[in-house]
């Protein structure tokens, strides 16, 4: 599957192109401020001992993987979230069809949907020391069923570029093993986004730079994340 360039199609996640960009534009000012003894501190007086643990185990992750190789921090952060948070719809979990968890909400409930854990691990890399250049949440379909299925649903996945043109390795929830792009003929890319903006079609840049202005609605997110510690 190439996920170089992605292609804008007919098909919008849940809520539209603009709300699937407005986290990441915002990022590197959220992270500008971070402070996890705060988020820590939250984890105890808000959630109680067991998620004090997991952010604790969190902290310990990200300053264990912060000298290593980049594709050993893809690894480790994969397995993290894969072993410790449950696939669930935000319906059950929130009472809302579309609602994105902040990292310390998704480790606090130890369930999200496919946004959440893409957003985990994309902050838990950013804090690690990945290059924002490397890393685009995307969107995408996702054949279900085998090779053979013919239903396709939304779904999304955190994919890492190791240079502007590699073949990206793809973090994904519904399986633990992290793959290519040319391996996972089961994804097809709608479209990518960063810090930096938002990537369509064959463009070498990306499509817009200021997507924010467009956004109200998804500023409670960032507001959440930054009275998380993460702002």
């Amino acid at each position: 599957m190439d996920f170089r360039p992605l292609t804008l199609r007919s098909y919008l996640p849940p809520g539209g192109l603009w709300v699937a960009v407005v986290l990441a534009c915002s990022v590197l000012s959220v992270l500008a401020n971070v402070d996890l003894d705060r988020m820590q501190s939250l984890a105890q007086s808000r959630y109680g001992p067991n998620t004090a643990q997991t952010v604790a185990d969190w902290r310990g992750l990200i300053d264990q993987i912060s000298p290593m190789p980049e594709e050993q921090k893809v690894e480790r952060v994969n397995a993290f979230f894969n072993r410790r948070i449950r696939w669930q719809e935000d319906v059950a979990i929130w009472q809302q069809n579309d609602y994105w968890a902040t990292p310390l909400e998704t480790m606090a409930r130890r369930t999200g949907d496919c946004e959440d854990f893409s957003i985990a691990k994309y902050m838990t890399l950013l804090l690690a020391g990945v290059d924002i250049e490397k890393l685009r949440i995307t969107y995408v379909k996702a054949q279900m069923g085998g090779s053979l299925g013919t239903n396709y649903q939304a779904h999304m996945v955190l994919a890492y570029y190791p240079t502007p043109s590699a073949d990206p390795l793809i973090l994904d929830n519904m399986i633990d093993q992290v793959r290519p792009a040319s391996r996972r003929p089961d994804l097809k890319p709608v479209f990518g986004f960063n810090s930096k903006g938002l990537w369509v079609g064959g463009a070498a840049s990306p499509a817009t730079k200021d997507p924010g202005a467009k956004l109200s609605r998804w500023r409670d997110l960032l507001q959440r994340m930054a009275a998380d510690g993460l702002g």
